[in-house]
């Protein structure tokens, strides 16, 4: 199938159109609306800077159901010692840079960029994205965003400063999931440390509808 260009209508193509590495669409803009309406299709952007919007949905998809979680001893152990302090949607915008950054000195993650950045902290604006931060001594030192929808929590990325401290703002989000009754994390893509964690690849067809089924209920709004 040849990839389909996105104009000004919000649309896209169903995700089975996606090429095999999950390809889907390109163009298009990063307004509120439109990105909506991907993640609740089971579509995300992912480009970088000198390429144009690229819109995805592999096959197969990265979840983390929330009972699957698995801490280790040592991250348990750095929790119960409580040097770690979490808190939610406190510095949206800290958070996302410093994945930028991290991404960037690593060689990945360079895909968000000053657009996206804008974007999705308009989406935490408006109560869509949210952020689970983790301090030590008072000073941010790890945490993950991501963009939440009826009962699915769509994950984007998630930094470190310091050891086990993205794993601890992971585990708070994993609790926080199960006490409000989400289905699932969604991890898009494949990643051996998301594995190690308790993740799976279920086929496109299966995520569709666990999404369509976790979209029937209200999406929690607001400062979490």
């Amino acid at each position: 199938m040849p990839l389909h260009i996105l104009d000004e209508e919000i649309s896209f193509p169903h995700p089975s159109y996606a090429d095999k590495d999950g390809l889907l669409a390109i163009g298009g803009d990063l307004s509120a609306k439109r990105l909506l309406f991907a993640y609740a299709n089971g579509i995300f952007p992912w480009f970088n800077d000198d390429s144009p919007i690229l819109w995805w949905s592999p096959d197969p998809r990265m979840i983390l159901l929330p009972s699957d979680f698995k801490r280790s001893k040592s991250l348990a152990q750095t929790i119960r010692r409580g040097i770690i302090e979490v808190r939610f949607d406190e510095d949206f915008k800290s958070v996302i840079r410093n994945c930028a950054e991290t991404g960037k000195r690593e060689e990945e993650g360079t895909w968000i960029t000053a657009d996206m950045i804008t974007a999705y902290t308009a989406l935490h604006e408006m109560g869509f994205a949210h952020s689970v931060e983790t301090y030590m001594n008072g000073k941010l030192c790890g945490g993950l965003y991501g963009v939440s929808l009826g009962k699915a929590f769509f994950g984007e990325s998630m930094f470190y400063l310091q050891r086990d401290a993205s794993k601890v703002a992971l585990s708070a989000l994993v609790d926080r999931a199960i006490g409000w009754g989400f289905h699932f994390i969604d991890a898009q893509q494949r990643t051996e440390h998301l594995r190690s964690l308790g993740g799976k690849a279920i086929a496109r067809a299966s995520f569709l509808k666990m999404l369509e089924k976790a979209l029937t209920y209200p999406t929690i709004t607001g400062k979490w």
